[in-house]
């Protein structure tokens, strides 16, 4: 610190020394005053240098005063000189960087921070982002136990996660339901599963029940930008092996499946997936060992296509649950929690206003429904395009119009994709759009926007906020790209607790029915999951609504052709 020497003052030497001076109040008067004794006070007790500007408090009351320049605190000699300027006032990037390493973790569940912030959605994360952090594969980390056999970014995070995974089994009482009922009998007991999905709060919900159902399980991320981290800390601390953190990399995503799939003493039988890349992954390099896999669960749309491929082409040699096209799932993940989770995910990520924006939905499947209601509700125009006459009719009689996308692409405020398929908007669309229109996806794969077309010279990529992208062409437009094309409500917000245990009660029971099926029940094919269990999941679940069935009398049984506890609908019955 400098050599300086104070110089006292008490009361009577600072009322000469403010004798000069004018005052537009007494109030102003005496907080100078004041302002003059608390300074002489920290000097005397060397708190305060001469580099320090301490603002008088009637400059600071005048908003119409000039603003003081940045000032310098010195620190100690091993440490970086920072200017202090004044709330409001910009820094430079090198003030944002400057105290990263020190800054505490604060919990945010807006976007508008600065875009050198990191966000996660419902996350704790630190001042600076996931990409300028050491990768969590160059870091040792163990739990208090000592377990070191996990990858996450910061295990510290751990008691943050707990916090969140507490909610959400509050939100979910189907697969809690399902958990107290089934504990004591240890359905899955001996079953070793590879999962690779989303990891929230609410799968932590469903791992830690696969768990007390008897399983030992090993888990990896399925999307790159939708892991919790604190919620994948939580579950490393609990002793799960766990490979997933947001902002992985390609090669990182790869690396974390096959973390999960290969260990000592490990030799997993049950896939859980959500997009076909741990079943993929474990064919193409394993092939050994995907022949002892005892069954696979799939809850995507792309995953599920994958199956089929594979089923027709002989490849597939075990059976497989087609979870995503159970009406559970169906009628519940993709319809109710889409129709919430899309304004969500608009909001935080863009904060833009719905009412009067032209709004384009590619697809009306059960995800295209849900968003198109949304929009629609909160007085967006919605046009939907589609290659099924049944869908585009269903979109008709919604109210909406069914149009090319070549007819509307050019007016287009909001364009989100929902088909499943590759290719949906391609560079050709992108550059008729206008300058400020809005992109994303909601269906899984990452391949339904190209997004590999936009990475070319002759466009400029501006990072905006996480998860949000300006990309630039050379006139000066700008298309705002969120989530680089992936699924926008778990990288850009959360889903609903509610509507994740229908799912996650479908998965489990799935996995249930796979592994404990007698030889012959299932063939290497794919199946839908029986319609009685599609019952139980929603019994499971009615009582959160004080919801009470009515009964079928044993004449009125009769008469339908029905057993009195269900199934109810034929499988061809479309709900």
């Amino acid at each position: 610190m400098a050599n300086y020497t104070p110089v006292a003052q008490n009361e009577s030497s600072v009322d000469t020394l403010l004798a000069d001076e004018t005052f537009a109040t007494d109030r102003d008067k005496s907080d100078a005053k004041s302002h003059h004794l608390e300074k002489d006070r920290l000097s005397k007790h060397h708190l305060v240098s001469p580099l320090v500007a301490v603002k008088h408090p009637s400059i600071m009351r005048q908003p119409s005063s000039p603003v003081p320049p940045a000032t310098v605190i010195p620190l100690q000699s091993n440490q970086q000189h920072i200017p202090v300027g004044v709330p409001g006032q910009q820094q430079g990037s090198d003030v944002k960087n400057a105290g990263k390493k020190n800054s505490r973790r604060y919990r945010s569940r807006s976007l508008s921070a600065s875009s050198t912030d990191s966000y996660s959605s419902a996350s704790y994360t630190g001042s600076s982002s996931d990409e300028e952090e050491m990768s969590p594969r160059e870091k040792e980390q163990q739990t208090s136990k000592g377990m070191a056999d996990f990858c996450v970014r910061n295990i510290n995070q751990a008691a943050y996660g707990r916090k969140e995974i507490d909610i959400a089994e509050q939100e979910m009482p189907g697969i809690m339901a399902l958990r107290k009922r089934a504990s004591e009998d240890r359905p899955l007991k001996g079953a070793k599963i590879v999962g690779c999905t989303h990891i929230n709060a609410q799968t932590a919900v469903l791992i830690e029940t696969l768990t007390e159902l008897g399983a030992q399980v090993r888990w990896s991320a399925c999307n790159i930008y939708s892991t919790q981290n604190e919620v994948a800390a939580a579950l490393a601390e609990a002793g799960f092996s766990i490979f997933a953190w947001r902002g992985e990399t390609e090669e990182d995503f790869w690396w974390c499946i096959d973390r999960c799939v290969t260990a000592e003493n490990w030799q997993p039988n049950m896939i859980l997936d959500d997009g076909g890349d741990a079943t993929h992954l474990i064919l193409k390099k394993y092939p050994a060992m995907f022949k002892m896999i005892k069954g696979i669960v799939e809850e995507s749309v792309t995953g599920v296509h994958r199956l089929y491929q594979l089923s027709k082409t002989n490849k597939l040699t075990v059976p497989a649950m087609n979870v995503n096209d159970s009406v559970t799932k169906t009628k519940f993940d993709n319809l109710y929690s889409c129709k919430e989770s899309i304004i969500d995910s608009l909001k935080r990520a863009t904060d833009m206003m719905f009412g009067g924006k032209q709004v384009v939905v590619c697809g009306y499947g059960e995800v295209g429904k849900g968003c198109s209601q949304a929009l629609k509700a909160l007085g967006s125009v919605v046009y939907v395009t589609e290659i099924d006459p049944i869908c585009a009719l269903q979109a008709c009689m919604d109210g909406f119009r069914v149009l090319k996308l070549s007819e509307v692409i050019r007016n287009v405020d909001l364009l989100i994709t929902a088909t499943g398929n590759k290719n949906v908007l391609t560079r050709e669309y992108m550059d008729k759009m206008k300058s400020g229109a809005i992109v994303c996806n909601m269906g899984h794969s990452n391949t339904e926007i190209d997004v590999n077309s936009l990475r070319t010279p002759d466009l400029t990529w501006e990072k905006v906020r996480s998860q949000v992208d300006h990309v630039i062409w050379p006139d000066g437009k700008k298309i705002i790209l969120l989530a680089e094309g992936r699924l926008v409500n778990l990288s850009c917000s959360s889903v609903s607790s509610f509507v994740v245990s229908i799912t996650a009660a479908t998965q489990a029971l799935a996995l249930i029915e796979l592994f404990n099926a007698p030889a012959g029940r299932y063939k290497a094919d794919v199946y839908l999951l029986p319609k009685k269990m599609d019952e139980y999941v929603a019994s499971l679940h009615l009582p959160t609504f004080d919801a009470h069935l009515t009964e079928l009398s044993d004449e009125q049984a009769k008469y339908m052709g029905l057993n009195k506890t269900g199934p109810f609908k034929p499988n061809y019955y479309r709900y």
